[in-house]
Formats: structure tokens, C-alpha cells, sequence
């Protein structure tokens, strides 16, 4: 049976967590005393958590345990837009410290906040797939769920890899995933978001009404101008049959793999998606997976031109879904960053040996293009239409010190930037990245931070990596 790129980090030990954050920050919340949350309570339909109540523990938790060590002042289980309105407001008054979470899966946990207030999104979480193939998902919802009621419905929307990944944040950064050279991206099958502005203002943004507004959520990462409460998608028909496919190469591959498969997987045609994950002995599987049946694809793999066992299956639309999205950890702990890279490189066998011989960081490379390249760089927030190639640098902690495997995935994404190109994937918020602003947005960053300017002047929604207004 064929594998996703998922399945392989599974194989090896690893997994990776897609999407992105949903999250906002301010002043500490110690301002806000038991009166502050007494009153918040007293007008929420949802529940609110404080230390001590029966819940908050399980609830605080992100994804990444690296950061368990996050105690949030409260956190409001929203399950109407009016509750979400009633945490800005008490936000906005007292300075308190807010993140909105989908998900839960921001990398370096700002949808959690220390000592802050997270409005949950969780329990809005509805999807509705309409008689026209429009999708209506609440900003709770798991990708798990988005999928099931997609396949239910006989309908298809690029989404990412991992089921319990948010589709806000998800949408919100861009939206990679296994068959986006076919579909495109994530937000751009997005129609209409419904947002609470910080001044507890709600707002439907969509390409005719608060066209910049919409255009910033189109990519510009979350949490960044509101919180979006729910999503209207466009859907296209699920394909009859997919080839989903692996390949396995032994230790010291890694360069001619790279060498060979970049520019195959950026001349390959739209309905081929494919990732290389490379390890640090050198070895790289192969995975992909293929709108069709399964002759044309043997006919692109042998165009590759390496000789390797084949793995591969024709299967139906919810088969490779479940092959795609299986095999991951209901929480990880791990360091992450991300390269996009400009063109073709030069040197291969020093993109794969920025992960040589490490300990835990290894590369996901995966193929770009395709149908990411029909709208142009400056259509959406998203800046990387017409790169080829990204790649994401992923250390899993184990037993290794924390700090070993942030200066492995560290020292690795910096060579990188001198070798490929410095572009970055906002949904990959990496700490360690000081140039993240300017290379995870490029070109768009000025018009990004005038939406900021625009619906939030106060600076309201901050966290340390957020769009900031000037």
C-alpha cells in the first residue's frame, strides 16, 4: 500500500504538525482580577475555565508539549459569535492578554498563552456541505472532521495532512497540502470569512465586501486583524480515483534523489504532488500521490529516472485521504522551521547535508507549482506563487535536550537561506527565525501591515510574531 509523507515521519519516529496559529496577545493578564472573569462568565453560553476548575487542564494543553509550561489565565469555551464579541471587549478594556485557538497546533504555542485569556473556538466547530458544493466550516473545526463530511458529500477541498490541525489556521497561513499542485492552496477556494474585529465588530469579508480584510486572510497568517468565526469554501468534485505512491531510497541517496526529483516535480504535470523526506544518513523516501489512475503516473515516475522499489495503489477519494492523514501523535514535541526556495539549486548535495549526520533534524521537501501557480504573488497574501520547492526542517525532541534539537533545526534553516533561497512558510512560526517577517510575507508585508493598521490601530491582537502595524 502507497504512503503519505506522514506516514514516512511515523516510519521514522517523527511526525509533523501542519497549519498555523490563530493567536493574539497584549498586556499580562495579572490586571484582570476575579471580578473581570466573574463578569465574562456571566455572559458567555460557553464555559470558562479558570486554574483549578474541573477541564482547564486538559483544555490548556497546545500540541506542541514542548510548551505545557503555558498556565493561561482563562480560557472561554465559545460556542456562539457572541461569546467570542464579549472576550475582545473584556480583552480590549483591561488589557488583557488574548489568543484565539482553533487547532491548537501554533509551533510555538501562541494560541496558548501564559497567564492570558484563549477564546476557544473549539466547540464552533459545524461543517455544513451545501447542495451547491459550497462548505461552511465553523473556525473550531479539525481538518479530521472537514475531511469526513467533504468525502460524505462527494466533494474535494485541498486541505492539509494532519487531522487534528484547525482549518483556521490551516486557511489562514495559505493552506500546503498533498494535492495542492492539483487543487492550489487552501484560501484559495476561500469565498467569504464572518470576523470579530477587535472592536467586537462582525464583519463578512469576501472579494466585494472588506476586499483587504479578506485578501489578508488569504494567507497572512492568523490571529493577525481578527478572529474569524467561520469559513465559506468553494468545493470542487472528488476525483473517482487517486494514485497515492512511495518510493524508498537507502542511506547516502540523498543528493541524487534531490538532484534529480526537483526539477521532475516542478516540470511534472498539475495532477502529480510529491514530497521527499530526507534523513540525516542520507536516506530519503519518496511519497506522492496522484489525481488519476495510475498509468500516467508510471509513466512521470519513470521520466524521474531513479531506480527504486514502487509502492502505489488506485484508490478511491476517502481511501487516500485516510492514507494521508494517518499516523500521528495526539501531541508531539518537536522544533520546526521552513525555506521556500527561489528557483532549481545548484548544489543538492548541500541541501542534503544541512541535516547530515544530525540527531533529530531531518528535511520534508515538498514539490510547489502546479496549480499554486494560477493566481499570481500578489492575488493573495500568500507571496511564494512561482517557487518550486519548499522545505521544512523538523526535529523531534525524544529523549534528546530541547536545546540540541532547536540548534540542529536552527543551524540547518540558516544554511539553507544561503543555499535555496531565505522565503519561509508563515505556518511554520519559527522563534529562532529573526528574518521571519520579511521573508514569510516578502513583497506583501507593506500592505499587510496597513490591514493591521486599519482594523486594528490599538495593536490589540500582538503576539511576538505577528503582522505588526507601523
Amino acid at each position: 500500500m502507497a504512503v503519505s509523507r506522514r506516514d514516512v515521519l511515523r516510519w521514522t519516529g517523527a511526525a509533523v504538525a501542519a497549519g498555523g496559529a490563530v493567536a493574539a496577545g497584549g498586556a499580562p493578564a495579572a490586571a484582570a482580577g476575579p471580578g473581570r472573569w466573574a463578569r465574562l462568565r456571566a455572559h458567555l453560553a460557553g464555559e470558562l475555565l479558570l486554574p483549578g476548575d474541573g477541564g482547564y487542564d486538559a483544555a490548556r494543553l497546545p500540541f506542541n508539549s514542548l510548551f505545557d509550561h503555558h498556565r493561561p489565565a482563562a480560557i472561554a469555551r465559545c460556542v456562539r459569535v457572541e461569546d467570542v464579541q464579549r472576550c475582545l471587549e473584556e480583552a480590549r478594556r483591561g488589557g488583557v492578554r488574548v489568543a484565539a485557538r482553533g487547532g491548537g497546533h501554533s509551533y510555538a504555542a501562541y494560541s496558548t498563552p501564559h497567564d492570558g485569556l484563549v477564546v476557544d473556538l473549539g466547540p464552533m466547530n459545524g461543517v455544513e456541505v451545501r447542495s451547491d458544493g459550497t462548505a461552511v466550516i465553523g473556525a473550531g473545526a479539525r481538518l479530521g472532521d472537514v475531511y469526513a463530511a467533504l468525502a460524505a458529500a462527494g466533494r474535494c477541498l485541498p486541505l492539509g495532512n494532519c487531522p487534528s490541525v484547525g482549518i483556521a489556521g490551516l486557511t489562514l497561513g495559505g493552506g500546503l497540502g498533498w494535492v495542492d499542485r492539483a487543487y492550489g492552496l487552501t484560501c484559495d477556494w476561500l469565498r467569504a470569512a464572518r470576523v470579530v474585529t477587535v472592536d467586537s465588530r462582525r464583519v463578512t469579508a469576501s472579494a466585494d465586501r472588506e476586499p483587504d480584510l479578506f485578501w489578508a486572510l488569504c494567507g497572512g497568517g492568523g490571529g493577525n486583524f481578527g478572529v474569524v468565526t467561520s469559513f465559506e469554501f468553494a468545493t470542487a468534485p472528488a476525483p473517482e480515483v487517486l494514485t497515492v505512491f512511495r518510493l524508498r531510497f537507502p542511506a547516502g541517496s540523498a543528493a541524487d534523489v534531490l538532484g534529480a526529483w526537483q526539477p521532475w516535480s516542478a516540470g511534472a504535470p498539475d495532477h502529480v504532488s510529491s514530497t521527499c523526506v530526507v534523513l540525516p544518513d542520507g536516506s530519503v523516501d519518496l511519497t506522492g500521490c496522484s489525481t488519476g489512475p495510475g498509468g500516467p503516473l508510471l509513466a512521470e515516475l519513470a521520466r524521474l529516472g531513479l531506480d527504486a522499489p514502487l509502492e502505489h495503489a488506485e484508490v478511491d477519494y476517502p481511501t487516500a485521504t485516510a492514507i494521508m492523514t494517518q499516523g500521528h501523535p495526539p501531541r508531539n514535541a518537536f522544533r520546526a522551521s521552513s525555506r521556500i526556495a527561489d528557483g532549481l539549486w545548484d548544489d543538492p548535495a548541500a541541501v542534503a547535508g544541512t541535516v547530515r549526520d544530525k540527531d533529530s533534524a531531518l528535511l520534508i521537501v515538498g514539490a510547489l507549482g502546479g496549480a499554486i501557480d494560477r493566481l499570481g504573488p500578489t492575488d493573495t497574501a500568500y507571496p511564494h506563487r512561482g517557487a518550486p520547492t519548499s522545505v521544512e526542517v523538523f526535529g523531534t525532541v525524544g529523549d534528546l535536550p530541547p536545546e540540541q534539537v532547536t540548534r540542529e533545526v536552527d543551524d540547518a534553516q540558516a544554511e539553507l537561506a544561503g543555499l535555496i533561497g531565505a522565503g519561509t512558510y508563515i505556518n511554520y512560526l519559527d522563534p529562532e527565525q529573526e528574518d521571519w517577517a520579511e521573508t514569510a510575507y516578502r513583497h506583501n508585508l507593506p500592505r499587510l501591515r496597513a490591514v493591521a493598521r486599519r482594523y486594528d490601530p490599538d495593536r490589540v491582537l500582538r503576539f511576538p510574531q505577528a503582522v505588526r502595524g507601523r
